[in-house]
Protein backbone atom coordinates (compact mmCIF):
# COMPACT_ATOMS: atom_id res chain seq x y z
CA UNK A 1 0.00 0.00 0.00
CA UNK A 2 1.39 3.29 -0.93
CA UNK A 3 2.21 6.32 1.45
CA UNK A 4 -0.85 7.91 0.02
CA UNK A 5 -3.17 5.62 0.28
CA UNK A 6 -2.01 5.02 4.24
CA UNK A 7 -2.67 9.12 4.42
CA UNK A 8 -6.18 8.91 3.10
CA UNK A 9 -7.28 6.24 5.58
CA UNK A 10 -5.24 7.91 8.27
CA UNK A 11 -7.58 11.20 7.90
CA UNK A 12 -10.20 8.76 7.60
CA UNK A 13 -9.42 7.39 10.90
CA UNK A 14 -8.95 10.55 13.13
CA UNK A 15 -11.78 11.58 11.41
CA UNK A 16 -13.63 8.53 12.43
CA UNK A 17 -12.17 8.82 15.84
CA UNK A 18 -14.57 11.83 16.47
CA UNK A 19 -14.31 13.28 19.95
CA UNK A 20 -12.69 10.31 21.63
CA UNK A 21 -9.20 10.08 19.32
CA UNK A 22 -6.92 8.12 18.60
CA UNK A 23 -3.38 6.73 19.74
CA UNK A 24 -0.82 5.96 17.47
CA UNK A 25 -0.66 2.91 18.70
CA UNK A 26 -3.90 1.79 17.55
CA UNK A 27 -3.19 3.27 14.07
CA UNK A 28 -0.34 0.99 14.07
CA UNK A 29 -2.72 -2.25 14.58
CA UNK A 30 -5.65 -0.85 11.84
CA UNK A 31 -2.94 -0.25 9.19
CA UNK A 32 -0.27 -3.01 10.34
CA UNK A 33 2.84 -0.78 10.32
CA UNK A 34 4.95 0.39 12.28
CA UNK A 35 4.81 3.41 14.67
CA UNK A 36 7.37 5.51 13.55
CA UNK A 37 5.71 5.13 10.25
CA UNK A 38 2.39 6.29 11.92
CA UNK A 39 4.10 9.40 13.06
CA UNK A 40 5.30 10.02 9.85
CA UNK A 41 2.07 10.03 8.35
CA UNK A 42 0.91 12.07 10.79
CA UNK A 43 3.63 14.48 10.41
CA UNK A 44 2.80 14.52 6.32
CA UNK A 45 -1.19 15.33 7.12
CA UNK A 46 -0.19 18.02 9.56
CA UNK A 47 1.94 19.59 6.92
CA UNK A 48 -1.01 19.17 4.00
CA UNK A 49 -3.51 20.76 6.93
CA UNK A 50 -1.30 23.95 7.57
CA UNK A 51 -2.04 25.19 4.17
CA UNK A 52 -4.28 27.98 4.28
CA UNK A 53 -7.06 26.21 2.06
CA UNK A 54 -7.58 23.66 4.55
CA UNK A 55 -10.18 23.74 7.02
CA UNK A 56 -8.80 21.62 9.45
CA UNK A 57 -5.94 20.33 11.57
CA UNK A 58 -4.44 17.16 13.55
CA UNK A 59 -4.42 18.07 16.99
CA UNK A 60 -2.54 15.71 19.73
CA UNK A 61 -3.22 15.74 23.71
CA UNK A 62 -2.25 13.24 26.14
CA UNK A 63 -0.70 10.60 23.46
CA UNK A 64 -4.09 10.94 21.39
CA UNK A 65 -4.79 12.33 18.04
CA UNK A 66 -7.53 14.08 16.73
CA UNK A 67 -8.71 16.13 13.98
CA UNK A 68 -10.21 19.63 14.71
CA UNK A 69 -10.85 22.99 12.93
CA UNK A 70 -8.85 26.01 12.53
CA UNK A 71 -9.21 28.10 15.50
CA UNK A 72 -8.29 31.13 13.14
CA UNK A 73 -12.21 30.38 11.55
CA UNK A 74 -14.15 30.10 14.66
CA UNK A 75 -16.25 32.96 14.02
CA UNK A 76 -17.89 30.98 11.51
CA UNK A 77 -18.65 28.30 13.62
CA UNK A 78 -19.96 29.94 16.04
CA UNK A 79 -22.11 31.58 13.31
CA UNK A 80 -22.86 27.62 12.20
CA UNK A 81 -24.50 26.91 15.41
CA UNK A 82 -26.41 30.36 15.88
CA UNK A 83 -28.16 29.33 12.59
CA UNK A 84 -30.89 27.08 13.36
CA UNK A 85 -30.51 23.40 11.42
CA UNK A 86 -33.05 23.14 8.40
CA UNK A 87 -31.57 20.26 7.06
CA UNK A 88 -34.08 17.14 7.32
CA UNK A 89 -33.72 14.66 10.11
CA UNK A 90 -33.10 10.91 8.29
CA UNK A 91 -35.76 8.26 9.20
CA UNK A 92 -34.43 6.92 12.02
CA UNK A 93 -33.73 10.28 14.02
CA UNK A 94 -37.89 10.77 13.15
CA UNK A 95 -38.47 7.16 14.19
CA UNK A 96 -36.50 7.97 17.65
CA UNK A 97 -37.68 11.00 18.24
CA UNK A 98 -41.46 9.67 17.97
CA UNK A 99 -40.58 6.81 20.32
CA UNK A 100 -39.33 9.18 22.59
CA UNK A 101 -41.90 11.92 22.61
CA UNK A 102 -44.54 9.30 22.97
CA UNK A 103 -42.95 6.92 25.55
CA UNK A 104 -40.40 9.23 27.65
CA UNK A 105 -38.20 9.11 30.06
CA UNK A 106 -37.05 5.78 27.93
CA UNK A 107 -33.98 4.59 27.94
CA UNK A 108 -31.74 3.62 24.51
CA UNK A 109 -32.39 -0.31 25.16
CA UNK A 110 -36.67 0.13 25.30
CA UNK A 111 -36.03 2.30 21.78
CA UNK A 112 -34.28 0.15 19.88
CA UNK A 113 -36.59 -3.28 21.40
CA UNK A 114 -39.39 -0.91 19.51
CA UNK A 115 -37.41 -0.04 16.66
CA UNK A 116 -35.97 -3.47 16.47
CA UNK A 117 -32.49 -2.05 15.39
CA UNK A 118 -29.58 -0.35 16.77
CA UNK A 119 -30.30 3.30 17.76
CA UNK A 120 -26.68 5.18 19.01
CA UNK A 121 -26.47 7.11 16.23
CA UNK A 122 -30.00 8.51 15.94
CA UNK A 123 -30.23 9.18 19.14
CA UNK A 124 -26.36 11.57 19.02
CA UNK A 125 -28.04 13.42 16.36
CA UNK A 126 -31.41 14.00 18.36
CA UNK A 127 -29.25 15.05 21.34
CA UNK A 128 -26.77 17.32 18.96
CA UNK A 129 -29.85 18.84 17.48
CA UNK A 130 -30.80 19.96 21.00
CA UNK A 131 -34.44 17.80 20.71
CA UNK A 132 -33.84 15.36 23.20
CA UNK A 133 -31.86 15.16 26.41
CA UNK A 134 -30.46 12.76 29.12
CA UNK A 135 -33.11 13.13 32.29
CA UNK A 136 -31.29 10.62 34.50
CA UNK A 137 -31.26 7.24 35.01
CA UNK A 138 -33.72 4.33 35.40
CA UNK A 139 -32.92 2.40 38.87
CA UNK A 140 -31.31 -1.30 38.18
CA UNK A 141 -29.00 -3.20 36.76
CA UNK A 142 -26.83 -1.06 34.67
CA UNK A 143 -29.01 2.40 35.32
CA UNK A 144 -29.03 2.88 31.91
CA UNK A 145 -29.40 6.62 30.89
CA UNK A 146 -33.34 8.11 30.47
CA UNK A 147 -34.03 10.28 26.99
CA UNK A 148 -36.75 12.62 27.00
CA UNK A 149 -37.56 15.60 24.76
CA UNK A 150 -36.32 19.22 24.99
CA UNK A 151 -37.77 22.51 25.49
CA UNK A 152 -36.67 23.33 22.08
CA UNK A 153 -38.51 20.03 20.75
CA UNK A 154 -41.68 21.71 21.65
CA UNK A 155 -40.62 24.85 20.27
CA UNK A 156 -39.43 23.45 17.23
CA UNK A 157 -42.96 21.86 16.30
CA UNK A 158 -45.01 24.98 17.65
CA UNK A 159 -46.14 23.14 20.77
CA UNK A 160 -47.03 24.50 24.18
CA UNK A 161 -46.76 21.18 26.29
CA UNK A 162 -46.62 17.34 25.41
CA UNK A 163 -50.15 16.81 25.83
CA UNK A 164 -50.28 18.79 22.31
CA UNK A 165 -49.04 15.89 20.58
CA UNK A 166 -51.37 14.13 18.25
CA UNK A 167 -53.19 11.32 19.44
CA UNK A 168 -51.47 7.99 18.37
CA UNK A 169 -53.61 5.28 16.32
CA UNK A 170 -55.58 2.66 18.71
CA UNK A 171 -53.90 -0.28 17.61
CA UNK A 172 -50.03 1.49 18.01
CA UNK A 173 -48.71 -1.46 19.42
CA UNK A 174 -49.20 -3.83 16.34
CA UNK A 175 -48.58 -0.30 13.67
CA UNK A 176 -45.01 -0.29 11.90
CA UNK A 177 -42.80 1.97 13.67
CA UNK A 178 -41.80 3.84 10.49
CA UNK A 179 -45.51 4.54 10.15
CA UNK A 180 -45.67 6.04 13.35
CA UNK A 181 -42.82 8.54 12.43
CA UNK A 182 -44.51 9.41 9.17
CA UNK A 183 -47.90 9.99 10.91
CA UNK A 184 -46.58 11.91 13.81
CA UNK A 185 -44.23 14.15 11.71
CA UNK A 186 -47.04 15.06 8.54
CA UNK A 187 -49.44 15.86 11.68
CA UNK A 188 -46.53 18.29 12.73
CA UNK A 189 -45.85 19.58 9.16
CA UNK A 190 -50.22 20.24 8.65
CA UNK A 191 -49.66 22.01 11.64
CA UNK A 192 -46.85 24.30 11.09
CA UNK A 193 -48.10 25.04 7.88
CA UNK A 194 -51.16 26.74 9.76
Amino acid sequence: METTEHKAILEGLLFASGDEGITCKQISRILEVSEDYVVHLLEELRFDYESEHRGVSILKSNHQYYMTTKPEHSSYYKKMLETPMLTKLSQAALETLAIIAYRQPITRTEIEDIRGVKSDRPVQTLIARMLIEEVGRREGIGRPVLFATTKEFLTFFGLTSLEDLPPLPEASDSVNVEEDADLFFKQFNEKLSE
